[in-house]
């Protein structure tokens, strides 16, 4: 008997660690992609929300380690002669990464590309529901997201883009909030590393803005993408080449990311852009000395009339700690409009993080220097 429990707990943690590596190569091929950014692949159906993940991109930092998977790098910048067009739901034309820019500091491609999509799908639905209303269920993230819709029958072209790209832009700041909370892409892989940092809704933000102005111009959609990116990383000021992008990413190691943490721990994220507000200003390398940093808004984002006209519904799993956040609600349900509090617990708990690396950085460099000190001992004897 036994002898058959044994075999059966051997099964067991075999197939445990099957399951184990399994993940570990899906989070390599899938969150952590060679080249510059794939597109999840998916099928889609006529009026079918983009999938919540479109582009996979990208951890920020470089030679970023990923823990149990010593042969394993991740690298995901790119260059101005890279980028390619813009595709609809990704393309293999597409060259995405992360890639600085003086004026606008870091900015990744993939989400900004993303946020512009989610822009264009919005408008096509808001403009089809004119003088009715509409629910479209947008899957799950931290639980069930429901997206409704009230639009007036003389809703113009122009407003209609206006609130797709705040309704996107909403979006967008779900899944940072989701993401620090635990949601992930792949199931058991967390994602908490990427959560707000200091590129992402700056590259949100902008995504959804160059959407807007793609659908007001006269141009088809891609191509008007193709050029809006172009003269934004023009005015920006973005750098020519990769190994200008890899230089000040190195310029803030150790202050916004650190190389001695590992995939996918939470912790390779010193500092973290938590910020969900209608104008950003982008993070720039320290002692930058630029003529004026260029903000980003959203056109018309906080017109109450637009307000009006839609809520986002999120039904929350258990991931998160909601009589923390809220404690007289009794239900697990809340809107866009009960983010300010959720991105106000979530500063406190960053802060205390950004301490706590802080501190397990400053002992671990007292080993090394303890380590050495050792060797040169050593050496004298």
């Amino acid at each position: 008997m036994s002898v058959k429990i044994t075999l059966i707990l051997r099964k067991i943690n075999l197939m445990k660690s099957n399951v184990s590596i399994l993940l570990v190569f899906l989070m390599i091929f899938l969150i952590f992609p060679n080249g510059n950014g794939s597109v999840v692949p998916f099928t889609r159906k006529p009026h079918d929300p983009p999938p919540r993940i479109i582009r996979t991109c990208c951890a920020f930092g470089s030679d970023l380690k990923i823990s149990g998977i010593p042969f394993k790098r991740i690298t995901e910048v790119t260059s101005l002669g890279e980028i390619g067009a813009h595709v609809y739901l990704g393309g293999k034309k597409e060259g995405n990464g992360i890639i600085y820019t003086e004026k606008g500091g870091f900015i990744d491609l993939g989400h900004l590309r993303d946020i512009a999509d989610w822009t264009r799908y919005l408008s096509n639905e808001i403009l089809s529901t004119k003088g009715a209303y509409k629910e479209i269920t947008l899957g799950r993230e931290g639980g069930k997201k429901t997206l409704n819709l009230w639009i007036p029958a003389d809703i113009t072209k122009q407003d209609a883009a206006n609130l797709a790209g705040r309704i996107a832009y909403d979006l967008s700041v779900w899944h940072e909030i989701g993401t620090w909370f635990g949601t992930s892409f792949i199931p058991f892989v967390p994602e908490r590393y990427s959560a707000f940092s200091p590129e992402d809704q700056y590259s949100n933000l902008t995504g959804a803005v160059l959407g807007v102005a793609a659908l007001n111009s006269e141009q088809p959609f891609e191509l008007a993408m193709t050029g809006l990116v172009d003269e934004m990383l023009t005015n920006l000021k973005a750098v020519d080449t990769r190994e200008k992008t890899l230089e000040a990413m190195e310029a803030v190691v150790g202050d916004w990311w650190t190389r001695d943490m590992k995939l996918p721990s939470k912790k390779v994220l010193i500092k973290r852009y938590v910020n969900a507000d209608s104008t950003l200003i982008p993070w720039v390398l320290p002692n930058t000395k630029v003529d004026s940093l260029q903000p980003v808004s959203i056109p018309a984002f906080r017109d109450d009339h637009l307000a009006e006209m839609y809520e986002i519904n999120f039904k929350l799993n258990r991931k998160f700690p909601i009589k923390e956040i809220f404690p007289d609600r009794d239900d697990r349900c809340i809107s866009q409009n009960d983010f300010p509090a959720m991105m106000a617990y979530i500063e406190k708990k960053t802060d205390a993080l950004e301490n706590e690396i802080v501190l397990e950085l400053d002992a671990k460099q007292e080993k090394k220097k303890k380590r050495a000190e050792r060797r040169d001992r050593a050496k004298s004897h």
